[in-house]
């Protein structure tokens, strides 16, 4: 026989209202919405969320906008934002914009109008597109930050400061900075940032190229480093680098003697390049957690703090950012 919202408020010693509070993200507290969480899972409740709706005036699912999931970066975002969303009984419908800025504000308008809320992260599209098409109420950049819409952003100010201090600690004075795509927000920052860190010291950053922010885009700047005279290399992000190495490799440049090469994000396959690669962490499950729960209260979901809804009014969350030092950087060449 189908379990019931009577037995799963018998079973958590709570009203049947209660249930529908906490299962729909209205005010009951933390320790009540576990309680009713844990007796739905154990007795296998699911909510009838089209019934629900009809009450709410909510659809019990968000949407998340990445511009390419094939980069293990934005999988990592979304794992983050999928298993929490889980666990507060909410469904994810993601929309991957294959960094096409058409697209992505395509999606935006479409999960806009079909969901209770939008993640958007690392959005390709200008600040007063993004305001137009986007509602500040209802969504949360990841990685990107706009005036008047609340964000979660990776300080990569000090992620690059990390990085260029690490080269400069082993000896390098010349170092090529491979930037990715020119309307890629964190990439403008990675470059105000290195100008800063280098003003008034003997620290030369030389930009190569504006590439894909992929493996063969790192090929492809492999060959435009090579040419300059730059003894280590700070790449705009992992498959970036990994593509560096491949490339360099394929040249017989060893690394880290000849050249050193540092990425950005830290991805899962950081670990297993051939030399395992030095990069900036970037907290990414921790950032779709973050972001997740920063739209649930503003919109007056379930986030487990017991806020009442409505209640978010912090326009930016920064996490910090290190720098995982492995084999692919080294004493600067003599």
């Amino acid at each position: 026989m189908r379990t019931t919202v009577h037995d799963v408020a018998s079973a958590a010693g709570v009203s049947v209202s209660t249930v529908s509070r906490a299962l729909t993200g209205g005010r009951v507290s933390p320790a009540t919405r576990e309680a009713v969480l844990q007796a739905a899972e154990r007795l296998g409740y699911r909510p009838n969320r089209a019934a629900q709706g009809l009450i709410t005036g909510r659809t019990g699912n968000l949407g998340l906008i990445v511009p390419d999931l094939r980069n293990p970066f934005f999988a990592d975002v979304a794992k983050g934002v999928t298993a929490r969303a889980r666990s507060v009984n909410c469904g994810v419908f993601i929309s991957d914009t294959d960094e096409d800025v058409a697209a992505e504000l395509e999606a935006i308008a479409t999960l806009g109008r079909n969901t209770d809320g939008v993640l958007l992260c690392s959005p390709r599209a200008g600040d007063a597109e993004l305001l137009e098409v986007a509602d500040p109420e209802t969504t949360v950049l990841v990685h990107r930050r706009v005036p008047g819409m609340l964000s979660v952003v990776a300080d990569i100010a000090d992620g690059t400061r990390q990085a260029i201090g690490h080269l400069r600690a082993l000896g390098h004075r010349c170092i090529a900075f491979v930037a990715g795509p020119e309307d890629s927000w964190a990439g403008q920052q990675r470059l105000s940032a290195l100008a800063g860190i280098t003003a008034g010291d003997d620290t030369e950053i030389l930009r190569v190229g504006s590439v894909a922010p992929t493996f063969q885009g790192g090929v492809l700047a492999g060959d435009l480093v090579l040419a300059g005279p730059a003894t280590a290399v700070l790449a705009y992000n992992d498959l970036v680098a990994m593509g560096l190495l491949h490339r360099l490799a394929a040249r017989g440049v060893a690394v880290p003697q000849r050249m050193s090469v540092v990425g950005y994000d830290d991805i899962s396959m950081a670990m297993m390049s051939h030399p395992p690669l030095t990069t900036v962490t970037v907290p990414k499950g921790r950032a779709g957690v973050a972001a997740l729960e920063l739209l649930l209260r503003r919109i007056g979901g379930a986030d487990g703090s017991g806020r009442p809804a409505g209640s978010a009014r912090e326009p930016e969350i920064t996490l910090a950012t290190s720098l995982a030092v492995r084999d692919s950087s080294g004493v600067a060449p003599a």
